[in-house]
Formats: structure tokens, sequence, C-alpha cells
């Protein structure tokens, strides 16, 4: 059996055997989920590249160039509105 101890901040160190057989590296994203049975259940997701991000205001711009800081404020708004329907949902 392999084991990882627990951290004061909630982290542990996935062993080496277990990080070679799921072939999880550095980024990695791994999924948590509770079973039916109370069990933990881990699904490594794999990287998630910046490519993801492609195109996500594609449509907005019309074609022209858009400056650091009409996306940064985009970006500002997006946030903005995600805290808003998060707050809703309480």
């Amino acid at each position: 059996m392999t084991t990882a101890t627990l951290t004061s901040k909630g982290q542990i160190t996935i062993p080496k055997s277990i990080r070679e057989l799921l072939g999880l590296d550095s980024g990695d994203v791994l999924e948590f989920r509770l079973n039916a049975q109370g069990k933990v259940e881990i699904e490594p997701l794999g990287p998630q590249p910046l490519d993801r991000l492609r195109g996500m205001l594609q449509g907005l711009t019309a074609g022209r160039v858009t400056s650091v800081e009409e996306m940064n404020e985009a970006i500002a708004d997006h946030v903005a509105d995600d805290d808003l329907r998060i707050l809703a949902g309480r």
C-alpha cells in the first residue's frame, strides 16, 4: 500500500509510483469525487493548456485590434458577472 501525509495546508504529495502509473505530470488537473460508498475517487483530467481559452472573446472585436487594456476590462467584466451569478445562487 502506498501512503501520503496531509500537510497543515491540506496538501499531499502524490507518491512517484502513483504519478507514474497514472501518467501524471506537473500542471495536470485531478478531479476528486465522493462515490456512493463514501470513497474518494480521483480522476486525472490531464493538463489544462491555454489553448482552451482561444476564441473566448471571438466576435467581440468585429475584426479590429484589441488593446491589452480592453482585454483586461473584458476579463474584469466577466469576473464581475461571474461573482454576481455566484452570489445570486446563495
